[in-house]
Protein backbone atom coordinates (compact mmCIF):
# COMPACT_ATOMS: atom_id res chain seq x y z
CA UNK A 1 0.00 0.00 0.00
CA UNK A 2 2.68 2.45 0.73
CA UNK A 3 4.41 1.42 -2.60
CA UNK A 4 1.28 2.36 -4.27
CA UNK A 5 0.48 5.94 -2.11
CA UNK A 6 3.80 6.73 -3.31
CA UNK A 7 3.57 5.76 -6.63
CA UNK A 8 0.06 7.52 -7.05
CA UNK A 9 0.06 10.07 -4.26
CA UNK A 10 -2.87 9.52 -2.62
CA UNK A 11 -5.04 5.90 -1.85
CA UNK A 12 -6.55 3.58 -3.71
CA UNK A 13 -10.40 5.18 -2.94
CA UNK A 14 -9.06 8.78 -4.26
CA UNK A 15 -7.90 7.10 -7.39
CA UNK A 16 -11.49 5.10 -7.84
CA UNK A 17 -13.48 8.00 -7.10
CA UNK A 18 -11.72 9.97 -9.83
CA UNK A 19 -12.15 7.12 -12.16
CA UNK A 20 -15.75 7.13 -11.27
CA UNK A 21 -16.28 10.72 -11.82
CA UNK A 22 -14.30 10.58 -15.32
CA UNK A 23 -16.80 7.77 -16.31
CA UNK A 24 -19.48 9.84 -15.09
CA UNK A 25 -18.28 12.69 -17.16
CA UNK A 26 -17.65 10.78 -20.23
CA UNK A 27 -20.98 9.58 -19.81
CA UNK A 28 -22.46 12.68 -19.80
CA UNK A 29 -20.23 13.87 -22.92
CA UNK A 30 -21.70 11.28 -24.84
CA UNK A 31 -24.78 11.96 -23.92
CA UNK A 32 -24.87 15.32 -24.94
CA UNK A 33 -22.82 15.47 -27.76
CA UNK A 34 -25.26 12.41 -29.43
CA UNK A 35 -27.99 15.28 -29.40
CA UNK A 36 -26.35 18.62 -30.16
CA UNK A 37 -22.65 17.94 -30.78
CA UNK A 38 -22.25 21.39 -31.88
CA UNK A 39 -23.76 23.64 -29.65
CA UNK A 40 -21.86 21.49 -26.82
CA UNK A 41 -18.81 22.21 -28.10
CA UNK A 42 -19.24 25.96 -28.93
CA UNK A 43 -20.60 25.95 -25.27
CA UNK A 44 -17.35 24.20 -24.22
CA UNK A 45 -14.88 26.45 -26.28
CA UNK A 46 -16.60 29.50 -24.85
CA UNK A 47 -16.32 28.93 -21.39
CA UNK A 48 -13.08 27.50 -22.04
CA UNK A 49 -11.91 30.93 -22.76
CA UNK A 50 -14.48 33.01 -21.02
CA UNK A 51 -12.82 31.18 -17.67
CA UNK A 52 -9.16 31.07 -18.69
CA UNK A 53 -8.87 34.79 -20.51
CA UNK A 54 -11.38 36.62 -18.58
CA UNK A 55 -12.79 34.94 -15.39
CA UNK A 56 -9.59 33.51 -14.08
CA UNK A 57 -7.51 37.14 -14.30
CA UNK A 58 -10.48 38.93 -12.75
CA UNK A 59 -10.66 36.76 -9.65
CA UNK A 60 -6.91 36.09 -9.41
CA UNK A 61 -6.59 39.81 -9.44
CA UNK A 62 -9.39 40.37 -6.92
CA UNK A 63 -7.93 37.81 -4.51
CA UNK A 64 -4.70 39.68 -4.48
CA UNK A 65 -6.44 42.94 -3.93
CA UNK A 66 -7.82 41.59 -0.77
CA UNK A 67 -4.84 39.93 0.36
CA UNK A 68 -3.03 42.98 0.16
CA UNK A 69 -5.64 44.98 1.53
CA UNK A 70 -6.70 43.20 4.26
CA UNK A 71 -3.26 42.38 5.18
CA UNK A 72 -2.55 44.34 8.02
CA UNK A 73 -2.68 42.90 11.98
CA UNK A 74 -1.32 43.50 15.27
CA UNK A 75 2.06 41.44 15.29
CA UNK A 76 1.13 40.36 18.85
CA UNK A 77 -2.47 38.74 18.35
CA UNK A 78 -2.92 35.44 17.66
CA UNK A 79 -3.19 34.85 13.65
CA UNK A 80 -6.35 33.10 12.08
CA UNK A 81 -6.19 32.63 8.62
CA UNK A 82 -8.81 35.12 7.63
CA UNK A 83 -9.39 34.57 3.36
CA UNK A 84 -10.62 31.56 3.02
CA UNK A 85 -13.42 33.35 5.43
CA UNK A 86 -13.82 35.79 1.98
CA UNK A 87 -13.01 33.13 -0.79
CA UNK A 88 -16.18 31.07 -0.11
CA UNK A 89 -19.08 33.08 0.42
CA UNK A 90 -17.88 35.31 -2.47
CA UNK A 91 -17.24 31.83 -4.91
CA UNK A 92 -20.62 30.60 -3.61
CA UNK A 93 -22.22 34.00 -4.63
CA UNK A 94 -20.75 34.67 -8.09
CA UNK A 95 -21.28 31.02 -8.72
CA UNK A 96 -24.95 31.80 -8.53
CA UNK A 97 -24.69 35.04 -9.99
CA UNK A 98 -23.33 33.26 -12.65
CA UNK A 99 -25.54 30.88 -13.24
CA UNK A 100 -29.10 32.47 -12.78
CA UNK A 101 -27.60 36.00 -14.56
CA UNK A 102 -30.66 36.46 -16.51
CA UNK A 103 -33.13 36.19 -14.15
CA UNK A 104 -31.63 38.32 -12.00
CA UNK A 105 -30.71 41.30 -14.17
CA UNK A 106 -33.90 40.58 -15.95
CA UNK A 107 -32.46 39.45 -18.99
CA UNK A 108 -34.47 36.37 -19.48
CA UNK A 109 -37.40 35.79 -21.73
CA UNK A 110 -40.46 36.53 -19.19
CA UNK A 111 -40.37 33.34 -17.10
CA UNK A 112 -43.54 33.17 -14.49
CA UNK A 113 -45.26 30.22 -16.86
CA UNK A 114 -42.64 28.28 -15.82
CA UNK A 115 -41.97 28.71 -12.16
CA UNK A 116 -44.83 30.96 -10.84
CA UNK A 117 -42.93 33.73 -9.84
CA UNK A 118 -42.57 37.08 -11.15
CA UNK A 119 -39.08 38.35 -12.40
CA UNK A 120 -38.49 40.97 -10.30
CA UNK A 121 -37.82 38.03 -7.12
CA UNK A 122 -34.28 36.98 -8.15
CA UNK A 123 -32.77 39.79 -7.47
CA UNK A 124 -33.63 40.23 -3.84
CA UNK A 125 -33.23 37.07 -2.96
CA UNK A 126 -29.93 36.51 -4.95
CA UNK A 127 -28.33 39.52 -2.33
CA UNK A 128 -30.28 37.83 0.59
CA UNK A 129 -28.78 34.50 -0.11
CA UNK A 130 -24.94 36.78 -0.94
CA UNK A 131 -26.18 38.06 2.87
CA UNK A 132 -26.32 34.86 4.47
CA UNK A 133 -23.57 33.40 3.16
CA UNK A 134 -21.28 36.59 4.17
CA UNK A 135 -22.99 37.05 7.60
CA UNK A 136 -22.44 32.89 7.95
CA UNK A 137 -18.86 33.04 7.07
CA UNK A 138 -18.17 35.74 9.49
CA UNK A 139 -19.62 33.65 12.43
CA UNK A 140 -17.93 31.23 11.38
CA UNK A 141 -14.61 33.21 11.36
CA UNK A 142 -15.49 34.97 14.72
CA UNK A 143 -15.79 31.93 16.71
CA UNK A 144 -12.77 30.22 15.28
CA UNK A 145 -10.74 33.66 16.31
CA UNK A 146 -12.38 33.68 19.47
CA UNK A 147 -11.27 29.72 20.23
CA UNK A 148 -7.53 30.55 19.32
CA UNK A 149 -7.95 33.98 21.47
CA UNK A 150 -9.09 31.78 24.11
CA UNK A 151 -6.31 28.99 23.90
CA UNK A 152 -3.64 31.58 23.54
CA UNK A 153 -4.73 33.56 26.95
CA UNK A 154 -5.17 30.04 28.69
CA UNK A 155 -1.46 29.29 27.71
CA UNK A 156 -0.24 32.59 28.72
CA UNK A 157 -2.29 31.94 32.50
CA UNK A 158 -0.61 28.64 32.48
CA UNK A 159 2.58 28.83 34.85
CA UNK A 160 5.17 27.16 33.06
CA UNK A 161 6.56 23.73 34.49
CA UNK A 162 9.27 23.90 36.74
CA UNK A 163 12.63 22.50 35.52
CA UNK A 164 14.12 21.57 38.86
CA UNK A 165 11.54 18.41 39.65
CA UNK A 166 11.61 15.33 38.16
CA UNK A 167 9.19 14.16 35.44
Amino acid sequence: MTRFVRWYGSGPLHLLVLIASFALTGYAMVRLFAVQPWEVAIWFVGAAILHDLILLPLYSLADLSALYVLRHRAADSPTVPWINYLRVPTFLSGLLLLVWFPLIFRLAVPYPGDTGLSDSVYLGRWLAITGVLFGASALAFALRLRRVLLAARADEERPPPDRDDPP
